[in-house]
């Protein structure tokens, strides 16, 4: 068991030696702006943070190499004291409870984008540009930020890497994957901060946009979000951005390499165009006679969708006046979510595509003699019988879990508000934070009952996760690492 679990926290202490340098990269924004006063407590809490995470790798520096039952645990943990180590802050410069600076990290570090603070434009500069780099981190993931740093081949990468619920390789080895990720992560921000400048806004707030919008975070410096700035203009360069960060980073890698025609050959990229446009005509509907007129319909029931589906969270209006029905149809898109190997969170684009596949798959099935062979194409893969059902089983699991979460979340955040919101508020308000995208009616606020502040928390951590990892987490502290 101990030997377990000196594997699981040298791999952590090298997530909190990165969050420690993470911490130091405040400095410059403090002095830039003349915040001296949190030099002390930033200084004590990177320093601290630091420490510790060295002492963890070096105490520890022999144990055996990460299995993927370590790694899931370490990914588990790491989701969970990275927040509560970055919270230090909010509580030290911000004067925020715990409580609330727990889940304002948790929001964060998830690329979730609910939030405790109701006017982010008071913050120190400082402030806000540690929650804007929590949600770009966040985006790629902090393991994935120590793999690419620390991790050198055959130190049980892959396992690490998988756990924090990422499969894809764009190049042959993880470490040169994740490394290349990175890169085209600071392209795609790097473009965002150009093109949100272009359209109107101050180097600061688009800065501090591109990272939260290129991560999917959806965490503002402005008060009301979006509906801040209320120009068409800012809204139409926000659209492109959240849509490149739920696309997956091996179709940008493609696109790079000058394969144009990778958007639309990707399967998931093809998906989220349907989607969307099937949902858009709903929403539309939906939405019109509140709106009164096609433009303003359009412009703001777009947004939103978009905003759902990518999982980025910003908003140009507020949902709380909407019909149920509106609202059930972007809690669907935000349910379903991005594109797996993007910063997007939800159950992802590939797995919806694999429903409909096995329910199309199945209905045909039905309709022909039982000796008939019925290949499935996913993708440019032709799938027989025994593929479909592995790959079926697979996604079903966490389809399952995934409703089952948020089923919970829905009983424990009804019962807290009462009857001060309605139902399918409640489920939006859930299914915002499982599926990390920070879109809200209101509910979510400093006033909300500790019981509820609790439960949408667990949502964010086991919606970033994808679930397993925390299984396995919950199975360790109850019956260890030894197989059943």
């Amino acid at each position: 068991m101990f030997s377990n679990l000196k594997t699981v926290l040298k791999d952590l202490g090298g997530i909190l030696a990165i969050l420690g340098v993470l911490m130091f990269l405040l400095l410059p924004v403090a002095y830039v702006f003349g915040e001296l006063f949190v030099l002390k407590p930033l200084v004590f809490t990177a320093i601290a943070t630091l420490a510790l995470g060295l002492s963890l790798c070096f105490s520890f520096k022999h144990a055996k190499e990460p299995e993927f039952k370590h790694a899931m645990v370490c990914a588990a943990l790491a989701w969970l004291v990275v927040p509560a180590l970055s919270s230090l802050l909010f509580i030290m410069i911000e004067g925020m409870s715990p409580l609330d600076s727990f889940f304002e990290a948790m929001s964060g570090w998830t690329g979730t984008g609910l939030t405790m603070i109701a006017h982010p434009s008071s913050l120190t500069h400082t402030a806000q540009f540690w929650r804007s780099l929590m949600q770009w981190v966040g985006g790629v993931g902090v393991i994935v930020l120590m793999l690419s740093i620390l991790a050198h081949p055959g130190t049980g990468a892959f396992a690490l890497y998988k756990a924090e619920a990422r499969e894809e390789r764009i190049r042959p080895s993880i470490i040169s994957t994740v490394r290349m990720t990175w890169w085209i992560y600071l392209i795609l921000t790097s473009f965002g901060i150009l093109l949100f400048f272009i359209a109107g806004m101050k180097p600061w707030e688009a800065i501090n946009h591109a990272m939260t919008a290129i991560g999917t975070g959806g965490f503002t410096i402005t008060d009301k979000s979006m509906a801040s700035y209320n120009n068409f203009l800012i809204e139409l360069a926000l659209i492109p951005v959240m849509i490149l960060g739920a696309i997956p980073f091996l179709v940008h890698y493609k696109v790079l390499k000058g394969n144009l025609k990778a958007f639309l050959r990707d399967v998931q990229c093809r998906a989220f165009a349907v989607i969307l446009i099937i949902l858009l005509v709903f929403l539309f509907a939906a939405n019109y006679s509140l709106y009164g007129d096609a433009f303003s319909c359009l412009r703001f029931s777009s947004f939103q969708l978009i905003s759902g589906l990518t999982c980025t969270g910003f908003q140009t209006t507020g949902v709380h006046g909407w019909s149920g029905t509106g609202l059930i149809i972007v809690c669907m898109s935000m349910i379903i979510g991005g594109g797996m190997g993007s910063t997007a969170g939800g159950v992802k684009l590939i797995r919806a595509v694999i429903a409909y596949k096995w329910i199309r798959w199945t209905l045909r099935r039905n309709f022909l003699p039982p000796s008939a062979i019925i290949s499935v194409r996913l993708g440019d893969r032709i799938l027989e019988k025994e593929e479909i059902v592995k790959i079926v089983s697979e996604a079903s699991l966490i389809i399952i879990l995934w409703l089952l979460f948020l089923f919970a979340g829905i009983c424990v955040l009804s019962s807290v508000v009462g009857s001060q919101f309605q139902l399918g508020e409640v489920m939006f308000e859930v299914a915002s934070a499982q599926g990390n995208v920070g879109l809200s009616t209101g509910i979510t606020n400093a006033g909300l009952s500790w019981i509820g502040k609790v439960m949408l928390i667990l949502n964010m951590w086991i919606g970033r996760l994808e679930i397993i990892p925390v299984l396995m987490l919950f199975r360790v502290l109850v019956k260890g690492f030894e197989p059943i």
